[in-house]
């Protein structure tokens, strides 16, 4: 229990303690009501690396950024990194919009973003930074727009030849 949901700069965040094995021999100190035993235990753990390409579900809306679930934490999406577009934000549906392209980011979207810093604060406290202003990176839909696009320009140049 003391080990979960911590998050420290060699294991990354701890999700849960696993496969515990205890000493049946223990001790015990004076003054003390309790016994010790040995415990050899594995950890699971997700340890977000820079650059890494990463999946998640829009949680939280703001007018500063998006917050996306990644593995058991969240990550924030700035406005700055969301697209080439100025950004306004609707605090009545809780969306950001895309000026000139109109695509719009809102709770429970799925996003495809890079993880661009990542600090490990002490105790349960971290932060991860992410990007999606890069290509084929953004709301899962707006990449399936931007493959159709490359697609039909590739045949549009093999139709010319």
């Amino acid at each position: 229990m003391k080990y979960e949901g911590i998050a420290d700069d060699e294991l990354g965040y701890v999700i849960a303690v696993v496969d515990i094995k205890v000493s049946p021999v223990g001790k015990i100190l004076p003054g003390d009501g309790a016994t010790h035993h040995k415990v050899v235990f594995s950890l699971l753990t997700f340890y977000p690396k820079i650059q890494e390409i990463v999946e998640g579900e829009v949680v939280e809306v703001a007018d500063f950024g998006a917050f996306i679930r990644i593995g058991p934490v969240d990550a924030l999406l700035h406005v700055s990194q969301l697209m080439d577009d100025f950004i306004s934000y609707d605090e009545k549906q809780g969306v950001l919009m895309g000026k000139e392209t109109k695509r719009k980011v809102s709770t429970g979207d799925f996003m495809r973003v890079r993880i661009t810093a990542v600090s490990f604060g002490r105790g349960s406290s971290g932060k991860i930074g992410v990007t999606a202003r890069q290509p084929f990176l953004g709301k899962l839909e707006w990449i399936e727009e931007d493959v159709l696009k490359v697609k039909g320009k590739e045949e549009k140049e093999k139709s010319k030849k």
